[in-house]
């Protein structure tokens, strides 16, 4: 197929105002400060009493919510990244949904990269009387894929809908965040350090192919 053909599918769009491009940028520098940030202190490995006081407080949280935040916890998935991006594209933003389903997969890979340098372990490694709901997650902990995933969906796609909309996203990526340390997966720091790195892609992302929600009228 001609590639002039296929352009039309991916739309060329306006260039970002100054203030757009200055909040997606602030997203990338808040994103990168708060994920060196919590991994020079996850390096060492402990839990200090505050972030031991927040994951008690979330884990602790009745059994009979187990079955509604599993099912939250699929928007960190690796699945939900064609999902969105399939969802975004019907709806005709066409440079949003490449950007999800780019964003997604980078925000479930680099966390594998990251665990390796950081090397802490999951919440039951560090602390007693964790509760485990589900299937135990084995291996390191730092930073929380789910909380990368869901933040960075949310950021790329948060700016091309409405604002009802935009808030909703960013809330289900919040949701999931927390849904993650109920069940016993992530340490409040491993979840920081996930939302900084999908803070971080979300705005890249956004800075290179997103499109704002005016353009569609």
């Amino acid at each position: 197929m001609p590639t002039s053909s296929a352009l039309p599918l991916v739309p060329a769009r306006r260039p970002l105002s100054t203030s757009e491009a200055l909040v997606d940028g602030g997203l990338v520098a808040i994103g990168l400060a708060l994920f060196t940030g919590t991994a020079a202190v996850a390096r060492r490995r402990e839990v200090g009493p505050t972030e031991h006081q927040v994951f008690t407080t979330i884990n602790d949280l009745p059994a009979a919510l187990h079955a509604p935040t599993w099912a939250l916890m699929q928007a960190g998935s690796l699945g939900a990244a064609p999902v969105v991006a399939g969802l975004v594209w019907w709806s005709g933003r066409r440079r949003t949904a490449v950007g999800a389903a780019v964003v997604g997969l980078v925000a479930w890979g680099l966390p594998k990269l990251a665990k390796k340098g950081v090397r802490r372990g999951r919440p039951a490694a560090h602390l007693d009387g964790v509760q485990v709901r589900g299937q135990e997650q084995r291996g390191l902990g730092f930073p929380s894929g789910h909380a990368a995933v869901s933040t960075a969906l949310g950021v790329t796609i948060g700016p091309s809908l409405p604002l009802p909309a935009r808030l909703a996203a960013l809330a289900i990526a919040l949701e999931v965040s927390g849904a993650r340390m109920y069940v016993g997966a992530h340490l409040p720091l491993d979840i920081a350090g996930g939302i900084g790195l999908g803070l971080t892609l979300g705005g890249i992302t956004n800075l290179v192919l997103g499109e704002r929600s005016h353009e569609h009228g």
